[in-house]
């Protein structure tokens, strides 16, 4: 099934990629009002939050870039998108730990890093979704060529 010149699997890309933008724009907002905070009070950033924020950037200028036509055939995005599955897996784990179990008691800012932690969880799966669909894409649709020659097709 095709829309004008775009295929349905190019379309739920899209989807996809469009939900990991605003999930990763999220995430950098959510923990950029800790780093703006650190940086009022004159105090370098601590790590963890330029982590998040780089990790943001980076997913956040990927799913950009994968807007594009044609860009996803080339055959590493796989490999790309397994890499920022990783780094959100880390951020998760680093926030998760710092997070999870924290009793609120009233507190806004805990409440809203909780929920910034399963907003890194939902875009950690996003990218582990998005690493699963471009490797099945990149096996079913690469050139198979012969083990020896590389010249006759298999």
């Amino acid at each position: 099934m095709a829309i004008g010149n775009f295929t349905l699997s190019y379309m739920l890309f899209t989807i996809l990629h469009f939900c990991q933008f605003v999930l990763a724009i999220t995430v950098c907002a959510l923990y950029g009002v800790e780093l703006d905070r650190a940086r009022k009070a004159n105090v370098s950033g601590d790590s963890k939050w330029i982590y998040a924020e780089v990790v943001g950037g980076l997913s956040a200028l990927t799913a950009l870039l994968y807007c594009i036509p044609y860009i996803l055939r080339f055959a590493a995005i796989w490999v790309w998108n397994l890499v920022l599955f990783i780094l959100w897996i880390v951020l998760f784990g680093i926030f998760g730990k710092m997070y999870i179990n924290e009793n609120p008691e009233g507190n806004h800012d805990i409440v809203r890093m909780r929920s910034a932690v399963w907003v890194v969880l939902a875009n950690a799966i996003l990218w582990l979704i998005s690493f699963i669909a471009n490797l099945v894409y990149w096996w079913m649709h690469k050139e198979r060529r012969s083990r020896f020659t590389s010249r006759a097709k298999v």
